[in-house]
């Protein structure tokens, strides 16, 4: 049984039928240009069904990022780890028209939560290609640090490693992520008046 997980804006929930339109949209698109996209329709509808069984190969995945308000669909975050994979890792993807409103690092935040308080992990890294600037930005807003020393998937990857439990309990990350969030929610700062140029 896939868990249900909620953060205020968000409910993780399994990946289902109804939500592959999104997904294939994202990685037939210049979106997936970081993760071997553009794919095909195959390579696609196929992935997607990899994405389903890793769950009960592993027991654990990636979940569907869903909306509460509307149930709208905005991408995926949770755990990979398929076969040849160094380590386990923590992954996301937010569908273009969706980025810059914070639902990654509420996402990701949760799923690394739930892996570390529920099922036990120590640890936990994320494989991101170097041109990728987007994702190594919220891998270290998230905490995690390029560990040079960690075996890659390819060699054309970098891999970064999230701060541990212990790490996230005896230091301020846990305090900053909450704040940058509640940001995205309803933002501190809200400039007023006209533009001028």
């Amino acid at each position: 049984m896939i868990p249900v997980l909620h953060t205020d804006r968000l409910e993780l929930r399994a990946p289902r039928a109804e939500d592959y339109p999104d997904f294939k949209a994202t990685f037939s698109s210049y979106r997936a240009r970081f993760m071997g996209g553009p794919l095909n329709a195959y390579e696609t509808w196929m992935l997607y069904a990899a994405e389903i069984g890793h769950w009960d190969i592993r027991g654990f995945g990636m979940w569907m990022v869903h909306l509460k308000d509307t149930e709208e669909t905005v991408g995926m975050a949770g755990g990979w780890f398929p076969a040849r994979w160094p380590e386990r890792e923590i992954a996301w993807i937010i569908w273009p028209d969706k980025a810059g409103k914070g639902f990654a690092l509420e996402a990701t935040n949760r799923v690394r939560h739930h892996f570390y308080e529920d099922q036990g992990w120590e640890t936990a890294v994320s494989y991101l290609d170097p041109k990728n600037l987007d994702s190594i930005r919220l891998a270290e807003r998230l905490g995690a640090k390029k560990d040079k020393d960690a075996a890659t998937v390819d060699g054309s990857d970098v891999c970064y490693r999230h701060p541990s439990p212990a790490q996230l309990r005896s230091s301020q990350i846990a305090d900053g992520i909450a704040l940058e969030i509640q940001n995205y929610i309803n933002p501190l700062f809200q400039p007023k008046g006209f533009p001028i140029d």
